[in-house]
């Protein structure tokens, strides 16, 4: 893949290197940004393997990337984390007419639209997938080892590519995630939107749904704060673990009491989703 890169910002963190890049994206006509930390073992003869991190609603690259407290843990373990944008942006890129901080720019969540007017640029799906990786692994010192987590709509994203994708990734953890989409107000929305409404079609992005036709298993690892406000109209956990259950697919979903929805949450337990990440790659 030939793409150029346009690099935006470098800092130096834990003997390692945060930068941002800004690229030209063929699937998603528009271009976008992503971040990248290469640990301090990242070398041309020593290629390291990569994390994926999706963030929520309305975040971008730099939310995960400032907030999670990840780098450390990174640099120590020798592993890349990539932050992609939550979705494509720019002049020419439709988005929610009333400006909903829940549909159209900063939520994508990570499909391919097939309805217009979203069709031509809200390809997340692919372009986390396929076009992202193959950049990554074309231009910076990285194994085609991957393992995928995230956050909220992220989190969502990291399930569903992961159970679908089960050749692409050694690991899928996420934190409060999305994980019944075609069963809560928000997935309803997006995946009207994005994807009309044949329902049928609403099963392939739904993570109770492909956990319950897996063939191949993954190790999963999901954390929710049972304090967190969205937990019983838009997340349900409780119907993944009866999911997983009915599949006889291992997952752990642990309940974290008195923790909302926020980074807070998040940077106290990332740590053990990036240990989790090491005991499966290389």
């Amino acid at each position: 893949m030939t793409q150029s890169l346009e690099n935006i910002s470098s800092n130096k963190s834990f003997g390692g290197w945060h930068k941002q890049y800004v690229h030209a994206s063929e699937v998603l006509s528009c271009n976008m940004r992503f971040a990248i930390f290469l640990p301090p073992q990242a070398a041309a003869d020593h290629k390291v393997p990569v994390v994926y991190w999706l963030s929520g609603l309305t975040c971008t690259d730099e939310n995960f990337m400032q907030k999670a407290g990840a780098l450390r843990v990174a640099a120590e373990l020798g592993f890349a984390i990539v932050a992609p944008d939550t979705s494509p942006r720019g002049e020419g890129v439709p988005d929610d007419a009333q400006g909903a901080y829940d549909f159209g720019l900063g939520a994508g969540f990570y499909l391919n639209a097939t309805q217009e007017p979203w069709s031509k640029h809200y390809r997340m799906y692919d372009y986390i997938v396929t076009e992202l990786p193959d950049l990554i692994e074309a231009t910076f010192p990285v194994t085609g080892e991957r393992a995928i987590s995230g956050h909220s709509m992220g989190g969502h994203g990291a399930l569903t590519i992961a159970l679908k994708n089960t050749d692409r990734y050694r690991s899928v953890t996420a934190f409060s995630p999305i994980v019944n989409p075609i069963k809560c107000p928000w997935g309803q929305k997006a995946f009207t939107n994005y994807l009309g409404d044949n329902k049928a079609d609403w099963q392939d992005y739904d993570a109770c749904e492909l956990i319950r036709k897996a063939e191949t298993q993954l190790p999963i690892l999901v954390d929710q704060g049972d304090n967190d406000d969205f937990l019983e109209k838009e997340l349900k956990p409780e119907n993944l673990v009866k999911a997983a259950e009915e599949a006889a697919y291992p997952i752990t979903l642990r309940m974290q009491a008195g923790y909302d929805h926020s980074y807070y949450f998040i940077s106290s337990f990332i740590e053990d989703h990036l240990r989790f990440h090491a005991q499966h790659l290389g």
